[in-house]
């Protein structure tokens, strides 16, 4: 059984990919349409482009995780897999009326679980063991992930394998990936990891993953309003389109940018999204 290793940015799962060989490591990004969110690195947005076979406009992602992955991938010595699906825009056009949120997580397995899906499918095509992300300390969070597999200790995801004859897509649940975590195995905390990427030639953004993420703290958000305005203005135009809803329950994106913060706020650099299936 191959092993693959999901890195997301972060650098926990940055840390399982340097400290426990697999066979391959693979980066699902997160794309936008609007120009306005673009790199203004002309030269970093030609690499992208290069490594996921289309055109790249943007990542509603920090920017610096683009630099993580190509500094991590000179540090291992080992290729990683950037893998793509449908763009932010594309996914919830599709859905035709709502915004992903904390009771429909669909913006990960669109754009995260089944793009790596569709990559082990078409590169491997037999079970794998996925390592992930989590640390000593999240048991729970992994013990939950285990209650989802199937007999065999699989986890199963539901995708498109095909077409019918009258061109309506063909769907299948397929067992595809044994999660393990050898952090949790190892009693790897947290220190350890900091302490580990220190003076490393690899660059990490602050936090990871998609910067308007409506799991993080409001405060936080306002934050990111400040650090990457043209990214938060994607998803606060967003929730003005007609029968888009909203990412949170409990007030609009607009509200959260008048928020005015009273002094710089310091947040934990760790998260769920530090998994590589973006807290799966």
């Amino acid at each position: 059984m191959k092993t693959v290793t999901s890195v997301s940015g972060g650098q926990s799962s940055a840390y399982i990919a340097a400290n426990y060989p697999s066979d391959f490591l693979v980066f699902a990004l997160v794309c936008l349409e609007d120009s306005a969110c673009t790199p203004k690195d002309d030269k970093l947005v030609q690499m992208v482009s290069d490594r996921i076979g289309r055109e790249f406009i943007a990542t509603a992602e920090d920017d610096t995780i683009l630099h993580t992955m190509f500094d991590l991938e000179q540090y291992l010595g080992q290729r990683i897999d950037w893998v793509v699906g449908p763009t932010f825009d594309a996914v919830t056009r599709k859905k035709g009326g709502w915004l992903p949120n904390k009771v429909s997580r669909y913006c990960t397995v669109e754009m995260k679980l089944r793009p790596i899906h569709r990559w082990w499918r078409n590169k491997i095509g037999e079970p794998i063991k996925m390592q992930i992300g989590f640390r000593a300390g999240e048991e729970r969070r992994a013990n939950k992930m285990l209650e989802r597999t199937n007999a065999d200790g699989l986890s199963v995801i539901k995708d498109v394998v095909g077409q019918h004859s009258n061109g309506r897509n063909k769907w299948a649940e397929t067992p595809w990936q044994k999660p393990v975590f050898p952090m949790i195995k190892d009693n790897i905390h947290r220190d350890h990891v900091v302490e580990f990427w220190k003076n490393k030639p690899v660059r990490f953004a602050e936090r990871n993953n998609c910067v308007g993420c409506f799991h993080r703290n409001p405060l936080l958000l306002r934050q990111m309003f400040d650090q990457h305005p043209n990214k938060m203005e994607w998803f606060a135009s967003q929730e003005r389109q007609s029968n888009k809803g909203t990412w949170r329950e409990d007030m609009s994106y607009d509200v959260i940018k008048k928020h005015r913060l009273q002094h710089k706020l310091v947040f934990e650099d760790f998260s769920e999204c530090d998994s590589g299936h973006c807290g799966l």
